[in-house]
C-alpha cells in the first residue's frame, strides 16, 4: 500500500487529526510559527482573546524527531482502532468523545501547568480502547503479558521509568475514565445517557448516519399506504396476496436442498 492509499484509508476523524497535528508540528519546525503561538494559556485566551489556543495546543507534539514519530504512532493506532471499532459508523459520537475529553483536559490544565494537551488526549483514547477490549491480551517487550485494560498503567510506569512526568498520562487517564463511566457504566446503572451526542454534532455527518434511517422511514410509509388501500373488484387484500404468492407457495425443498414445484 502506497502512502497515499494508506492516508486515504484512514477514517475521517483520524485523518483530520493526524493531518492537523503534522501540519502544526511541521510549521513550528520550519519556524513559520512558534510553539508560543499555539500553547495553552488561559490568560491569553480569556484576557487577550486568543481563542485559537483552545484548539491548537492539541495539535503540537514537540519537535520533529523520534519522539514525534512515537506520538504519531500511538495517535494513529488507537484513534483509528476506536473509530473503526466501537465507533464504526458513528463518527459523530467519536468526535463528541474527543470534544468532551478536550473540554475536560482544558479545565484541568491550569491546575497542573500543562501547555500542550495532545498527548493527554491520545492517552485518553488508549484508556477508552483498553476498557472496551477487556479480553485482548498484550505483551510488553515480550517480558510479560497483560490484558488491554492495564495498558495505560503499563505505559505510565514505563514513562516514569524513563524519567518523564506522570502528569500528562494521568490527566489522559482521568479524562478517559470519566468518559468510560458516563458513557458505558452509568447508563447501565440508571438507564440515562448523560453524554448523548447533541444534534449539532450529528448534523456534521448526515450522509453516514442518516441516509439509512431515512430510507427505512420511506419504506415504512410506502408499506402503510399499501395496506390502507381498499379491496379491488370485490377481492380482499389478503386473497390478492395469496393469489400473488400462489406460484411460490407450492415450492419446497428436495432432500438435496434444491427447490421444485408441486
Amino acid at each position: 500500500m502506497s502512502p497515499d492509499e494508506w492516508y486515504k484509508s484512514l477514517p475521517i476523524i483520524t485523518r483530520y487529526y493526524v493531518t492537523l497535528s503534522f501540519l502544526t508540528t511541521a510549521a513550528c519546525a520550519l519556524e513559520i510559527i512558534t510553539p508560543f503561538n499555539v500553547y495553552y494559556n488561559s490568560h491569553l485566551i480569556f484576557k487577550k482573546g486568543e481563542v485559537w489556543r483552545l484548539m491548537t495546543n492539541f495539535f503540537f507534539f514537540g519537535n520533529l524527531g523520534l519522539d514525534f514519530v512515537f506520538h504519531m504512532f500511538f495517535l494513529v493506532k488507537y484513534c483509528k482502532s476506536l473509530e473503526e471499532g466501537s465507533f464504526r459508523g458513528r463518527s459523530a459520537d467519536f468526535l463528541w468523545m474527543l470534544l468532551f475529553g478536550g473540554a475536560l483536559l482544558t479545565v484541568l490544565a491550569p491546575f497542573v501547568a500543562i501547555e500542550f494537551l495532545g498527548s493527554s488526549l491520545t492517552f485518553m483514547m488508549v484508556y477508552v480502547w483498553g476498557r472496551r477490549h477487556q479480553y485482548v491480551n498484550l505483551s510488553f517487550l515480550g517480558i510479560f503479558n497483560f490484558t488491554a485494560p492495564y495498558l495505560p498503567w503499563v505505559l505510565l510506569a514505563f514513562s516514569v521509568m524513563l524519567g518523564s512526568s506522570p502528569k500528562v498520562d494521568l490527566m489522559g487517564m482521568v479524562a478517559g475514565h470519566a468518559y468510560y463511566f458516563l458513557e458505558d457504566v452509568y447508563p447501565r446503572m440508571t438507564g440515562r445517557r448523560p453524554l448523548k451526542t447533541p444534534g449539532f454534532v450529528q448534523a456534521m455527518f448526515p450522509v453516514e448516519e442518516r441516509i439509512r434511517p431515512a430510507a427505512d422511514a420511506g419504506l415504512q410509509h410506502f408499506a402503510a399506504e399499501e395496506l390502507q388501500q381498499q379491496p379491488v373488484n370485490g377481492v380482499g387484500q389478503q386473497e390478492q396476496l395469496q393469489q400473488q404468492a400462489g406460484p411460490a407457495a407450492g415450492v419446497e425443498e428436495r432432500g438435496d436442498g434444491r427447490p421444485h414445484a408441486d
